[in-house]
């Protein structure tokens, strides 16, 4: 099988090849990546991943961020198209052997991929010499915990985000660091603020079936909301051209909006009054600036069905689950997410002088619990574990 289709390396020598297959774990590799070359410039970066990791100095060999997709169905739809590009990840890694591979979350693909690196002698868990990371965990908290023992099995070493996930591994071999989350450290710059006169932020998501399914009733709820708050805009950042053109095509139902609301492709800092969200990082990043906000989500009925069964988590965005006694963020699922629900649950935020501060007191709480440890940071750990240091 030809690997045409990816880049080969800027150089003979492959370093380190970094392989993240969405856009949060593109963006939170690429923090990492970048403090990593910034003290060790020589070294040579190839990256799976997304255009974050190529700005901040790894050589994209593969978009593969642009092939991202949730839920079971969503996978299933699509098994031919990561059927082979895995068959020529692996194929690639054969070919140009990377002293190390970093998998960035993505366990789906990336602990398969591990997987078969040891069945085939490449990794060292398999005899060979390439050491294989991990960064960022699963969720083994919400489903699938026995994934650790495989993990043990198939991982040199693993550094998760959040204190508690360390925890989660104890049972095993398996070297876990809690290294801290990149929004919690001090270097970390957010791209939105609060102001009190600012527009709606509405975030859908980054991936293009969610979009689909959840903007057009976020959109819905905007323009009940517009009844009661004439004056408040909208800003809709986007994170690639794949995903504007989902939203134009979306808009093009809402033509009264269109003044409205304003659409940036990439990120861009801006001051906003309140969120409407979908999950997952825009969720934790919103709450880490101390936004007051909501979240709404819908997914394919069978991939809701099937989650309802095995996740065992009682919220969906992570800083509901890390303020879990005291939730920032009401949570609207599949039908509950409709246009309605949402505009009285913004309306009621808007209308509520306390809104600022409670966002902001959790915005305390929760940086104080993802910051990392002083003794060793994300960067620290991975220059620590690679081969060539």
């Amino acid at each position: 099988m030809s690997v045409s289709d990816f880049s080969p390396p800027k150089a003979k020598s492959v370093d380190l090849l970094v392989i993240a297959g969405e856009a949060s774990g593109d963006e939170h590799a690429s923090v990492l990546i970048e403090q990593l070359l910034k003290d060790n410039p020589e070294v040579n970066v190839s990256a799976l991943g997304g255009k974050c990791l190529q700005a901040n100095g790894a050589h994209l060999i593969y978009p593969l961020v642009d092939h991202a997709v949730v839920g079971l169905f969503e996978v299933l739809k699509n098994y031919f198209l990561f059927k082979n590009i895995f068959l020529k990840t692996l194929k690639w890694i054969q070919h140009y052997k990377p002293h190390t591979i970093l998998l960035v979350d993505y366990p789906g693909f990336n602990l398969r991929l591990a997987r078969e690196l040891k069945k085939k002698g490449i990794s060292v868990k398999g005899g060979g010499a390439v050491k294989v990371l991990q960064y960022i965990s699963p969720q083994l908290w919400a489903w699938k915990p026995k994934r650790r023992f495989m993990m043990e099995e198939v991982l040199d070493g693993l550094a998760v985000l959040f204190p508690f996930e360390v925890e989660c591994y104890k049972d095993t071999k398996l070297p876990v660091s809690f290294v801290g989350h990149p929004f919690g450290s001090e270097n970390y710059k957010p791209t939105v603020y609060y102001d009190p006169n600012g527009p709606l932020l509405i975030l859908p998501g980054s991936r293009i079936q969610p979009v689909q399914r959840i903007l057009p009733v976020f959109l819905d709820a905007y323009e009940q909301l517009l009844q009661d708050f004439p004056d408040m805009d909208a800003y809709l950042p986007v994170p690639d051209k794949n995903i504007l053109s989902v939203v134009e095509k979306i808009l093009m139902n809402h033509p009264e909006l269109k003044k409205k609301v304003k659409v940036v492709l990439g990120s861009e800092k801006i001051k906003v009054r309140v969120a409407l969200m979908s999950s997952g990082t825009m969720s934790l990043s919103c709450a880490v600036a101390g936004i007051p906000g909501v979240i709404g989500y819908r997914a394919h009925p069978i991939t809701y069905l099937i989650g309802r069964l095995l996740v065992k988590v009682p919220h969906l965005g992570m800083a509901n689950i890390l303020l879990s006694s005291d939730p920032p963020y009401p949570e609207f699922l599949q039908n509950s997410a409709n246009g309605k629900t949402l505009k009285a649950s913004l309306a009621r935020i808007l209308n509520d002088h306390e809104a600022r501060p409670k966002a902001e007191a959790n915005s305390s709480k929760i940086i104080q619990s993802i910051h990392g440890p002083k003794e060793k940071n994300a960067k620290e750990w991975l220059a620590q574990e690679i081969s060539f240091c």
